[in-house]
C-alpha cells in the first residue's frame, strides 16, 4: 500500500480486503454453479463451451482471491487518480496471468476480473459509501482514467465491439454498470419479494441483463442473429412470469435450445451477474 497508515488503519485495510476478496470469489463460484443457465457452464454441464467445465471455473475463481485482496488493499481510502488506475490495471493483469496459469491457458474470467476488480477497488476506496449506486459511480470514475501501461492487444470482445459498433465491457464500467443497477439488481430483489427462490431470482437477474446487453461473447460466436434471439428469448421468459413459473420455464428451455443451436454463450452477461451478486451482498451486509 503506497499510503502510510496507522497500525489500526492497516488492520482495517487488511480486514476489509480479506472480506471483499472472499465475497468476490464466492460470487464468481455462485454464478458458475447457478443452473439452468442457457448456453453457459453450470452444474449440469458445459453449455455451448468445449473447453470449460464447472471444476475449471471454480479453480479459476479461487485463483483470483489473492488478486481481489491486493486490489482492495492497494485501493483502501485512496482517491481515483491515474496512479491508482495504473496500479489497479497492473494488479488485474497479474491476476489474469495467474488465472491463465491455473486454467492451463483457458480464458475463464478475464471479463470478470475487469468488472469485479473495479468494484472491489471502489468499495475499498470509500468504505463508508456502500450503496450500489455510490460504488458504481466510484468504479466508473476509476475506469474512465487512462492506463498508460495497458498493452494494446486483440481480443474477440474488442473485435466484436469494432465489427458491430456496440459498447463493450469497458464502456459498461465507464457508464457506471447500467445493466447491473437498472436491470439485474432490481430484478434480483423484486423476484425475491415476489416469492421466487434464490436460484430463480438469480436466473431472472441474468435474463434481465440478457434482454438488452450487446454481449460480445454471443456476437463473437453467433453474430447479430444470435444476439437478437437472446434478447427476444430472455424477454419471453420474463414476460411469462420468470423462471419461477411453468410458462417461464418453457420459454427458458426454448431459449437454451436456440442458444445451443447458435453455439452462443452469454459470457458478458454472466460476468455482470457475478458482479451483481457481489454488489447485492456487500450492500446488504
Amino acid at each position: 500500500m503506497p499510503q502510510i497508515l496507522s497500525v489500526r488503519g492497516r488492520i482495517a485495510a487488511e480486514q476489509l480486503a480479506t472480506k471483499l476478496a472472499q465475497q468476490a470469489t464466492q460470487a464468481l463460484i455462485d454464478e458458475a454453479r447457478l443452473s439452468p443457465k442457457p448456453g453457459l457452464v453450470d452444474s449440469r454441464g458445459s453449455g455451448a463451451h468445449q473447453d470449460l467445465t464447472l471444476a475449471l471455473m471454480e479453480r479459476s475463481a479461487h485463483s483470483l482471491t489473492s488478486t481481489f485482496y491486493a486490489l482492495a488493499l492497494h485501493s483502501f481510502q485512496r482517491p481515483a487518480d491515474i496512479a491508482l488506475r495504473q496500479e489497479v490495471g497492473c494488479l488485474g493483469r497479474e491476476g489474469e496471468a495467474r488465472m491463465m496459469q491455473a486454467t492451463g491457458g483457458v480464458n475463464t474470467h478475464r471479463g470478470a476480473i475487469w468488472a469485479m476488480g473495479l468494484l472491489v477497488s471502489a468499495i475499498a476506496m470509500q468504505p463508508e459509501k456502500d450503496t450500489p449506486q455510490a460504488i458504481a459511480r466510484c468504479a466508473a470514475k476509476l475506469a474512465s482514467l487512462p492506463d498508460a501501461f495497458c498493452p494494446k492487444r486483440f481480443s474477440k470482445g474488442s473485435h466484436a465491439v469494432q465489427r458491430y459498433q456496440v459498447s463493450g465491457a469497458r464502456e459498461e464500467a465507464q457508464r457506471g454498470f447500467p445493466h447491473i443497477l437498472d436491470l439485474a439488481l432490481p430484478q434480483l430483489r423484486d423476484s425475491r419479494v415476489k416469492g421466487a427462490t434464490e436460484s430463480q431470482s438469480q436466473l431472472n437477474a441474468l435474463l434481465a441483463v440478457m434482454t438488452r446487453l450487446a454481449d460480445t461473447c454471443v456476437l463473437s460466436r453467433g453474430g447479430m442473429p444470435a444476439l437478437q434471439a437472446m434478447h427476444a428469448g430472455s424477454r419471453a421468459v420474463l414476460s411469462a412470469g420468470g423462471t419461477q413459473t411453468a410458462a417461464g420455464r418453457v420459454q427458458l428451455q426454448a431459449l437454451e435450445k436456440r442458444m445451443l443451436s447458435d453455439n452462443a454463450s452469454p459470457g458478458g452477461a454472466a460476468d455482470l451477474l457475478a458482479a451483481t451478486l457481489f454488489l447485492d451482498r456487500v450492500s446488504l451486509a
